[in-house]
């Protein structure tokens, strides 16, 4: 069936990323910072250096305390590497900045299985589904982050983003046949820093709107450190040998709410939305079912055989 012009992207800002006519609002943060520069590279190295110098306040459990409302500076949702601003495109710098080309290492039958998935299936986000790990952290623009001593809790304001995660000194993932759509993370400190460790993701989530995906044995890591009171580095390693030829890292800003009454603001999405899935279906797309580690094994093998055979 032949597609409509009509891009997924651009319903997905609609169906569960925009706010109304009328509803717009400020979106303050602080901007005074140790480290100003919103461009990925740039904060990333400034950051690491900063972190050193900078003494996190304490909770009263006696953990860094990262509690309060944040805004990430990053516009990844739509491409994880550097991308031109279109009809519906914001545009923005690459967040990856390990390897420092800004390129994700993707296999070369994996780029090509990235073109199709955007050709062929509708991005999970425009459909309300959960975003998984690492790209909850940057598709909703505002998060607010809870902790006691037994748990890190994340929320977003879209599509009923929340992450749960265990800081309670518990080691050790669920069972390899469970898997989740933000899979299961565990945390710890390091220092001021909190290091959150994933696995047993379903892999019905992409890293971006282009189709960049991953498969349900990917390992991420993800590192949480204040570098001034107002300032958040975040950065987080993916690292799936199915599908990248190395593992990679992204890194970005968030920044800090400036207004004490300032309250998430939930864009109301429910879970496979029927009235978006009729729309997508109707022009030929399909919904993303995600991908094994064995599944991409065999297309990896199958791939490289037809590649074989052309040369």
């Amino acid at each position: 069936m032949k597609k409509a012009l009509l891009c997924p992207v651009i319903l997905v800002a609609f169906v569960a990323g925009s706010l109304l006519p009328g509803q717009a609002r400020s979106q303050p943060w602080v901007r005074d910072s140790v480290c100003p520069d919103d461009n990925h590279a740039a904060f990333h190295a400034c950051a690491l250096e900063a972190a050193s110098d900078f003494e996190a306040p304490r909770n009263a459990y006696g953990d860094p305390d990262l509690s309060g409302i944040w805004r990430r500076r990053a516009a990844a949702h739509e491409s994880i590497e550097a991308h031109v601003e279109t009809l519906d495109d914001n545009g923005g710098p690459s967040i990856i900045v390990d390897p420092p080309s800004g390129v994700a290492p993707m296999q070369p039958w994996a780029e090509a299985q990235r073109r199709q998935n955007r050709a062929q299936y509708v991005h999970h986000n425009a459909i309300c589904r959960l975003d998984g790990v690492p790209l909850t952290m940057y598709m909703t623009g505002t998060l607010q982050f809870l902790q006691n001593a037994d748990y890190f809790l994340v929320q977003g304001e879209e599509a009923h983003a929340y992450r749960m995660i265990r800081v309670d000194g518990s080691s050790g993932h669920i069972g390899e046949d469970i898997r989740l759509w933000n899979g299961d993370s565990r945390g710890y400190w390091d220092g001021s820093t909190l290091v959150v460790e994933t696995a047993n993701q379903n892999a019905r989530a992409w890293l971006d709107q282009r189709g960049r995906f991953f498969t349900d044995e990917a390992r991420v890591v993800e590192r949480f450190t204040l570098i001034d009171a107002n300032t958040l580095h975040y950065q987080a390693t993916l690292d799936d040998p199915n599908v990248y030829t190395q593992p990679f890292t992204i890194a970005f800003a968030y920044r800090r709410a400036d207004v004490d009454s300032w309250e998430l603001l939930e864009e109301a999405c429910y879970e496979n939305n029927e009235h978006a899935r009729a729309r997508f279906f109707n022009v030929g797309y399909e919904i993303y079912p995600g991908i094994t580690g064995a599944e991409a094994r065999r297309l990896r093998s199958v791939w490289e055989v037809e590649e074989g055979e052309t040369r």
